[in-house]
């Protein structure tokens, strides 16, 4: 992760997920990231309406030139890479693991725009609607609306397994009688 918001909300996510694989949406408190909610948003996973924003802060609807609610996330990206965010969102959310990706857009006055996207997900519960959360960061100021978003990288952010040597790990998964063949 480049940003520091993406950092800071990650972080944040992080410990309140503790030893489960994702918060639950409850769990959120929007006073602790006060400074980040302006990047912050989330999703419905739905992929047949392209994962509406349900929620998307001030500096999130100002980077795409007008208020996002109901709108399509999918359908900020470009052509090329629209079904392979529509995929990293659905993994994300399917999986509950978290992904990074760098973006690149193209603002009102033809520059190219840089831009780091974080999306996590919530624990899923029983009869509710599942959902996720993100963060949308400029790398610049002063973009105006942003459009035709590229991915130009990304990876999922999984859990650091403890390392213990191999023999340990075939042990901790034996159970009952073990028999050791030696030498006669």
């Amino acid at each position: 992760m480049k940003h520091p918001s993406s950092r800071q909300f990650f972080a944040y996510w992080d410990a309140k997920r503790g030893h489960a694989r994702a918060p639950e949406r409850s769990e959120i408190e929007p006073g602790a990231v006060r400074e980040l909610l302006g990047d912050i948003f989330v999703l419905s996973c739905d992929n047949e309406t392209g994962f509406p924003f349900r929620v998307a802060g001030t500096r999130v609807s100002a980077l795409l030139g007008h208020d996002v609610k109901d709108m399509s996330f999918a359908a900020l990206f470009a052509e090329e890479s629209r079904r392979e965010i529509e995929d990293i969102v659905t993994y994300v959310a399917e999986e509950m693991l978290a992904a990074i990706a760098g973006i690149t857009a193209t603002s009102a006055d033809g520059r190219t725009a840089h831009l780091e996207l974080l999306l996590l997900p919530f624990n899923h519960r029983a009869h509710t609607p599942i959902s996720l959360t993100g963060l949308l960061a400029p790398f610049e100021e002063d973009l105006g609306p942003l459009k035709d978003f590229k991915l130009t990288s990304w990876r999922y952010l999984h859990r650091p397994e403890k390392l213990m040597p191999r023999a340990l790990r075939k042990l901790a998964l034996a159970r009952g009688f073990m028999v050791y063949e030696g030498l006669r």
